[in-house]
C-alpha cells in the first residue's frame, strides 16, 4: 500500500540541521504514527513521503519555506520586564507559552535579557533552518472510520480523545 491522503503511516526518522547536529530522532522509541494529509507533519516531509510504501528508506532535505518557515523579524520583540512578573529566574533560552493578539497560543523563546527590556522571539525554534531527515517507512494502512471522523490516529502510536 502506498502513502496517500487519509492513510495511517508509521515512520522512524532522524532529523538534523545543516551543521549535522541531530535535532530529533525516533531511534530507540516507537515509530512516529500519523495520518497523511492532515497537516500532522511539515509540508515538505509530507510531500516527500507521498507515494512511498512500507520498507522505503530515504534522505530528504527540506527548505525553511516547506519546514517551519523563514524567520519573521516582526516576531522578535523587546518587552518590558513586567511582562514576566512572577517569574523569579529568567534566562536566555527559556521558553514560555503566550497568547498572540489573535488569541492563539504561541511558544516564545527568551533571547536576551537587557537592563531595560527582554528580547523575545515567537518564531518556531526551527524557523529558518534547512532540515535533513533520514526516514524509514515502517507501515502504511487504511485509516479506520473513527480515525477519519476524528482526523487523527487512534491506538498504539496515536492518541485517542
Amino acid at each position: 500500500m502506498k502513502i496517500e491522503d487519509k492513510t495511517v503511516v508509521s515512520i522512524h526518522y532522524k532529523l538534523s540541521n545543516d551543521k549535522g547536529d541531530e535535532l530529533d530522532s525516533s531511534e530507540g522509541k516507537e515509530p512516529l504514527v500519523y495520518m497523511h494529509g492532515t497537516q500532522s507533519l511539515i509540508d515538505g516531509l509530507e510531500k516527500e513521503l507521498k507515494g512511498k510504501s512500507a520498507g522505503d528508506k530515504m534522505d530528504v532535505t527540506i527548505q525553511p519555506e516547506e519546514g517551519y518557515g523563514v524567520v519573521n523579524p516582526d516576531l522578535v520583540q523587546e518587552v518590558p520586564h513586567s511582562a514576566f512578573e512572577g517569574v523569579d529566574d529568567i534566562q536566555p533560552g527559556m521558553q514560555f507559552e503566550a497568547k498572540s493578539p489573535e488569541g492563539h497560543t504561541q511558544l516564545i523563546t527568551i533571547e536576551e535579557i537587557k537592563e531595560e527590556s527582554i528580547r523575545v522571539n515567537a518564531n518556531h525554534p526551527l524557523a529558518g533552518e534547512v532540515l535533513h531527515f533520514n526516514v524509514s517507512v515502517e507501515d502504511v494502512r487504511v485509516a479506520t472510520a473513527e480515525e477519519l471522523e476524528h482526523g487523527h490516529v487512534h491506538g498504539p502510536g496515536g492518541h485517542s480523545h
